[in-house]
């Protein structure tokens, strides 16, 4: 960056953050040079460079001052950080508190800007989805076979909807949303199948079976997490909270599978649900592929 430049960003972000206020006098030419060790020529266009950028103004008998806040820069608005932002303001706060609004005081834009990047909240968020499910990864070759391979990409799906727990709640099984990295993880799961006896419209169904059953699981994610945030308390804390009222229904009632289980001490949690989902799904998927030959 040239000299130059480096003046002008450093008195934008003093300007940016309040250390200099409208009205508020601009070093010099003279003071820029002994600050920053330049040539008076290069602090003359600074100044030129600042006024040109609706930064600052000439007063005659005062100086150079500040013109008001900084202009806001929407050049440096881009739809890759935009969709960036939003899904770290859906991670925080859930996806019902993602709105334009909210968004563009993220980015300290105007919120009428956001438009030329993405033209509606649902287009912004297909663009989440997208990118989301663009952080599984998988190799070109199938791993050891249709099931090893199926194993990989579901645990991949499960932590990326960890990792975003509006993600389960924002995408369609009956209206997709066109998502290019949702098309290529589909043409993946449909190539793990290659050289047994299911036709394409079997590995489809597998592929969307798979799909709704981390998905399904999934949706329990972000309530939790809006549990959480609510109450302060985690969901062990919760239980605590209910042991009471559990122990009168299970002995009003007589369950006493109920009151076995919760004398033997029942684990439960969303990892432990997709762990055993998992496993009985592939072992019944088993079945149907030997059964096809």
């Amino acid at each position: 960056m040239h000299p130059y430049r480096r003046i002008v960003e450093d008195v934008r972000r003093r300007i940016e953050s309040g250390e200099l206020r409208p009205g508020d006098r601009v070093p010099s030419a003279r003071a820029l040079t002994k600050e920053w060790g330049v040539a008076i020529a290069t602090a003359t266009r600074a100044h030129a460079a600042l006024r040109d950028e609706g930064l600052t103004v000439a007063r005659p008998g005062v100086g150079t001052v500040v013109a008001g806040p900084a202009p806001r820069r929407e050049h440096e608005l881009t739809r890759e950080r935009i969709v960036a932002t939003a899904i770290d303001v859906a991670d925080r706060l859930g996806l019902a508190e993602l709105t334009m609004r909210r968004l563009a005081a993220e980015l300290g834009a105007a919120t009428m800007s956001l438009y030329r990047y993405v033209p509606s909240r649902d287009d912004l968020i297909v663009a989440m989805i997208d990118k989301a499910l663009g952080e599984i990864r998988l190799p070109r070759r199938h791993p050891g076979g249709w099931r090893p391979a199926i194993e990989l990409a579901a645990r991949q799906e499960w932590a990326v909807f960890q990792r975003h727990p509006w993600l389960s709640s924002s995408m369609s099984i009956t209206r997709p949303q066109i998502a290019p990295n949702g098309l290529r993880l589909s043409e993946w799961v449909l190539a793990c199948f290659d050289g047994t006896g299911l036709d394409l419209e079997e590995r489809m169904y597998v592929q969307i079976v798979l799909f709704t059953f981390v998905r399904g699981v999934a949706n329990g994610l972000e309530p939790e997490a809006e549990a959480v945030r609510e109450t302060g308390l985690t969901n062990e804390q919760w239980m605590d909270t209910q042991a009471t009222t559990l122990t009168e229904v299970m002995d009003t009632n007589r369950m006493s599978h109920f009151q076995q289980l919760t004398e033997e001490g029942f684990d439960f949690g969303l990892d432990l649900v997709f762990e055993f989902g998992l496993a009985r799904m592939l072992d019944g998927l088993s079945l149907f592929v030997q059964a096809r030959g």
